[in-house]
């Protein structure tokens, strides 16, 4: 009986694909978007699927090569885009709605590119767990008219890893995936040579056998700059357990101070204490 809303949500997500009998997938090689091409797959048929994926400063090379691998591994047509959100004043200033400009320039290529294919639809991975936060790249999203069958079919973060391991995704487990600028305070400048100091400080913690890692960035002055360390709470033990070479390393890195969050890694962690974001 457990199965059956599961089985009723799956069915539905297969409904709303068929209906598009084309699409574009804006595919980051990550565990939502890695399922939605999948099912976009199996429903449609590989020649009517295009998997997008954008490259720029604020996605790791990592994230890169993984999508490359899994589109080669599931022989879909895969396209590799540069966007600029970073030349983008609006974004670099890094305001609460940062997301929205990175969206809008991410969609607006992707649209683009499924006007000139003679493609109606431009989808992406965002899933019901995402409603629940806040995302202000869902205004570019709806202003672009990109849709979101995970979403629109009820499926959970929970249910996505579930189905992903059934149709054998290696990304069933992997971590959750963010675009480097999220790791910035809000109203600090995005710059390029720092989501290179991050993407590194974060490789390190990995080689530690850390499985999630954020490093949080902050400026407190010109020349002083705090990485606030975030993995998942059963993973601390690995950071304090090296907490000298940790901090050696990220040092090395341009920081003048590193810190560990006793509450562990939690999404939208920048968002806290923000209370006018609905």
């Amino acid at each position: 009986m457990a199965e059956q809303p599961l089985k009723k949500r799956l069915e539905k997500l297969r409904g709303i694909i068929i209906s598009f009998r084309k699409a574009i997938v804006a595919y980051s090689g990550g565990v939502d978007s890695s399922f939605l091409l999948k099912c976009c797959l199996d429903y449609l048929g590989k020649d009517n699927v295009l998997a997008v994926t954008a490259v720029s400063p604020t996605y790791t090379r990592k994230e890169l090569t993984k999508a490359k691998e899994i589109a080669k591994g599931l022989r879909v047509s895969h396209a590799i885009i540069k966007t600029e959100e970073v030349d983008n004043p609006n974004f670099r200033s890094n305001p609460r709605n940062r997301c929205y400009y990175c969206k809008t320039e991410l969609f607006s290529r992707l649209k683009s590119i499924a006007q000139k294919k003679g493609i109606d639809f431009v989808l992406d991975g965002t899933n019901a767990d995402d409603l629940k936060d806040y995302r202000p790249g869902r205004q570019a999203k709806e202003e672009l008219g990109v849709r979101s069958p995970l979403a629109e079919s009820g499926l959970h973060k929970a249910d996505i890893r579930q189905l992903s391991r059934k149709f054998g995704l290696e990304t069933w487990d992997a971590p959750q995936a963010a675009c480097l600028a999220s790791r910035f305070a809000y109203g600090q400048e995005i710059a390029p040579e720092d989501l290179g100091r991050i993407e590194r400080a974060e490789d390190y913690l990995r080689s530690l056998g850390i499985k999630m890692a954020r490093v949080r960035h902050y400026v407190l002055t010109d020349k002083t700059r705090l990485a606030r360390i975030e993995v998942d709470r059963e993973e601390i033990q690995i950071v304090t357990s090296y907490k000298l070479q940790v901090a050696s390393q990220i040092k090395k890195l341009g920081y003048n101070y590193v810190t560990l969050d006793l509450e562990g890694y939690r999404t939208g962690s920048m968002n806290e204490g923000i209370t006018d974001i609905v």
